[in-house]
């Protein structure tokens, strides 16, 4: 079950990616014209003559000519969306926008199309398919037509919204909900919780080069621990910045040089963060964007509302890891689970000090941190009070006029105040 689920994890990476899906649909268009050889070998001779070889030709060269005009289109929208919305929102968020799912299935489809054309061009000029063989070429070349125009309306539908500043918070935010369940759904990627101190004489598991925690792979974590008879303390949390030779994690027990070479490799370590098992990142790109809107060339506090009361809706989920009374499903593992703390201050900290004199943005933040107040998680509602209290604190120095700072009290929940 291990292995299976870590070669889940590896396929839907991989699948992420523009080239994988690329390379799919191209070899799918191969397979059709398998299909169409076979089906044309046992269709009766008659059958076969009733079409002229040109019909197909004539398909063959449009698709030819237009799907790589159609293709150098769509790449050229799909660069000029991921530049302007690096540009405009954040960074974090092109991360998301390069996996879009849509548009890698439509840029998919047209040069699958393309090789698929291309192909059979070639066997129709080697007298693979003759004029005598075109009936089943014709109306195979038919359906894959038929799925090049539905793939262009739904590529034109999705562009009416792709890359606009509605579509890229809402895209950050359902990511970072669906990341977010996904944690709570397995705390601690299904290892124990890592609550207490580091046994003494543990032994240290340094990182290999300097960069961000991006992820981990605890199944086979586990199975290196079993087989070693060793208990594994990962101390670096997801998304953390570590530096060659720090600690990303503590050995209780014998370990030789082919364990810490093989247990640094199920911690990966990078460059940039990745969304995959750090659902604090998702709240970093959707407070950047709010803050972002919040700069003086834009000047829109409207985007950082809608962006605080996303966050609220995703925060709402949390759960204290420690105590979900899941059996851990990896029992050699520990894991530091999610501080409530981290969250609320990657969501709201920047916010907070940016739109600090704007009181319409400070009675969103009170409102939302209000409700996290009343949140059945006692550890929520306390690293909620003090982010409400902090930014309260500091909207009073920045707010001059005094019936905001009025208007923004009756907003503060009563434990603030």
């Amino acid at each position: 079950m291990n292995r299976l689920n870590s070669i889940t994890r590896v396929l839907k990476e991989y699948l992420r990616k523009l080239w994988t899906r690329v390379l799919i649909v191209g070899l799918l268009s191969l397979v059709a014209l398998g299909i169409a050889t076979l089906i044309e070998s046992i269709l009766p001779e008659g059958v076969n003559g009733r079409l002229q070889g040109a019909a197909v030709d004539r398909l063959l060269q449009i698709i030819a000519n237009a799907m790589l005009a159609v293709t150098t289109f769509s790449l050229t929208v799909m660069v000029t969306v991921h530049r302007n919305t690096s540009s405009q929102f954040t960074p974090r968020a092109h991360l998301l926008i390069m996996e879009d799912s849509v548009t890698q299935n439509t840029l998919a489809a047209f040069i699958g199309t393309y090789v698929y054309a291309l192909v059979a061009i070639v066997l129709r000029e080697t007298g693979v398919f003759g004029d005598e063989k075109a009936m089943v070429l014709f109306w195979m070349t038919a359906l894959v037509l038929c799925f090049v125009v539905w793939s262009l309306v739904r590529w034109v539908l999705h562009l009416q919204t792709f890359g606009s500043l509605l579509d890229t918070t809402r895209h950050v935010e359902d990511v970072t909900r669906t990341r977010f369940r996904e944690r709570l759904d397995r705390p601690c990627l299904g290892a124990n919780p890592l609550t207490q101190d580091v046994p003494q004489g543990a032994v240290a598991l340094t990182a290999a080069q300097s960069g961000f925690v991006r992820g981990i792979v605890p199944e086979i974590m586990q199975n290196l621990s079993q087989d070693h008879d060793v208990q594994v303390y990962v101390t670096a949390r997801l998304g953390d910045f570590v530096f060659l030779n720090a600690p990303l994690a503590w050995v209780d027990g014998e370990m030789d040089d082919d364990l810490a070479q093989d247990l640094q490799a199920c911690i990966n370590v990078g460059d940039v963060r990745s969304y995959d098992q750090d659902p604090r990142l998702g709240m970093i790109a959707m407070s950047e964007i709010g803050t972002k809107a919040l700069s003086p060339g834009i000047n829109d506090p409207g985007t950082a509302i809608d962006v605080i009361s996303r966050i609220g809706r995703v925060l709402s989920n949390y759960k204290d890891e420690a105590e979900t009374g899941q059996s851990p499903e990896f029992d050699r593992l520990y894991v530091p689970p999610m501080d409530p703390d981290l969250l609320l201050q990657d969501a709201f900290s920047a916010i907070g000090r940016d739109g600090a004199h704007i009181v319409e943005v400070q009675e969103m933040l009170q409102e939302v941190l209000g409700g996290l107040m009343d949140h059945p998680d006692a550890g929520l509602c306390r690293a909620a009070k003090r982010v409400a209290k902090e930014l309260f604190e500091r909207a009073g120095t920045q707010m001059t006029h005094s019936p905001d700072l009025d208007r923004l009290k009756r907003a503060v929940h009563r434990g603030v105040l």
